[in-house]
């Protein structure tokens, strides 16, 4: 995969225009393009064609316009990305509403369920823009949306018996897990583009070789899987997502249960 960096650019630009909102040029005739326009039909691009087709050139030929108009809103590449991100990921989020009222509602089914919520969604959200899986996060950009998301988040956790930190860490390994399982799935559709030849055919075709050269004796257990067909029949949970995220949240749970044991609530120890 073609590896973008968030925060590539200049920082102070991406953080001025994510927290301000997009700003018209203060000179020249009064223009026919917007940010927001700009950072729509890059996305658009994103989705479509992934992250190398996408320059300052191929997005003013969605918006038919001329390239360097383009300039007058963003420095470049590096800038629009930061933009682009944060702008999905305020997809499903309410910006206008305190961060407490989403996460209480979230809360209400309790806190498990609440994570269960926000991994479907990001799993949802790296689906239906794959190209996020382009760009390293080493060093993200925190923007409004990726602010009000984790406060959420933390909402949803705080009082349920972890530190600060600790609430951090089942964030990241939430996240961690989603956008790995994401990365396999989008590749293995990548893979069925590139060659014409889906999964299905794919394992089929190694079948035969497999079970021919595969020793009983030395195979047993794979030997029996395979026979079962767990390498080419669809089990209705793709590439593990569900049964993974599940596993995921009874460590975290065990976690929690094992933190309030350690540290009991004043009067129940």
């Amino acid at each position: 995969m073609t590896t973008e960096y968030s925060g590539g650019g200049d920082l102070s630009f991406s953080l001025k225009i994510m927290w301000r909102g997009g700003e018209r040029p203060s000179r020249g005739p009064k223009p026919g393009l917007d940010l927001t326009r700009i950072v729509e039909a890059a996305i658009r691009v994103a989705d479509a064609e992934g992250l190398a087709a996408l320059s300052m050139r191929r997005i003013a030929t969605e918006l038919g316009v001329g390239t360097m108009s383009l300039y007058r809103y963003v420095p470049g590449k590096a800038e629009l990305l930061d933009l682009m991100l944060d702008a999905v990921y305020g997809e499903d989020i309410d910006l206008e509403q305190d961060p407490g009222q989403e996460a209480a509602r979230l809360r209400a089914g309790g806190w498990r369920a609440g994570l269960e919520e926000i991994a479907r969604g990001s799993w949802a959200l790296h689906l239906r823009h794959p190209w996020i899986l382009q760009v390293s996060q080493a060093r993200p950009v925190l923007g409004p949306s990726s602010i009000t998301g984790l406060e959420i988040a933390m909402r949803l956790l705080d009082g349920i018996g972890l530190d600060d930190f600790q609430m951090m860490k089942v964030i990241s390994l939430i996240d961690s897990y989603v956008t790995g399982t994401a990365r396999l799935a989008v590749e293995a559709g990548q893979a069925a583009q590139r060659t014409g030849v889906s999964d299905e055919d794919f394992w089929q075709a190694q079948g035969p070789f497999i079970m021919r050269f595969m020793s009983d004796e030395r195979f047993p257990t794979l030997t029996r899987a395979a026979e079962a067909g767990v390498f080419t029949v669809d089990d209705g949970d793709g590439f593990g997502f569900e049964f993974g995220l599940q596993r995921v949240l009874d460590g975290i749970e065990a976690f929690v249960a094992a933190a309030g044991r350690e540290h009991p609530a004043p009067g129940t120890g």
